[in-house]
């Protein structure tokens, strides 16, 4: 898992930038999907790529970002196999792993600063499914 899926639109171009530098700092390979600059641009068009990418298991983990994180959490979601969780504080980003094995980490760029999105990104991505009850509720999931 040392390939990691990233996207944000222009309200969250510049916490994906700290957060692509962090990632690879850590040693990560990240593909960013864009966007690639603070000039608008609609979240439909970065987050449904990553979504693709995620839902055919190109990546097992992608981050994305928009203003309030709940755009681009609507769009990754309307692909088959991805379970993205919007959070906006670490404890609800080591919950969206250990309980519903989410897969893409929804951030709203507007509501938390980039200390807050490195620290839910460390969780997102060192957090391991518990498995047991909640195994049993992801599978009811999926309806495609």
């Amino acid at each position: 898992m040392r390939k990691i899926a990233i996207a944000a639109d222009h309200a969250g171009y510049e916490m994906k930038e700290y957060l692509v530098g962090y990632l690879e700092s850590l040693g990560y390979e990240v593909f960013d999907f864009g966007c690639y600059s603070e000039e608008a641009c609609d979240y439909p068009d970065v987050g449904h790529p990553l979504g693709e990418a995620v839902g055919r298991g190109e990546f097992s983990r992608g981050i994305s970002v928009c203003g309030s994180g709940i755009g681009i959490s609507i769009v990754v979601n309307r692909h088959a196999g991805v379970r993205g969780a919007l959070c906006w504080m670490p404890e609800i980003a080591e919950l969206c792993r250990r309980h519903n094995d989410a897969n893409v980490l929804c951030l709203p760029s507007r509501y938390m600063d980039n200390d807050t999105a490195r620290h839910c990104v460390e969780l997102f991505l060192t957090t391991e499914f518990e498995g047991g009850r909640h195994e049993r509720r992801i599978k009811k999931i999926e309806l495609l």
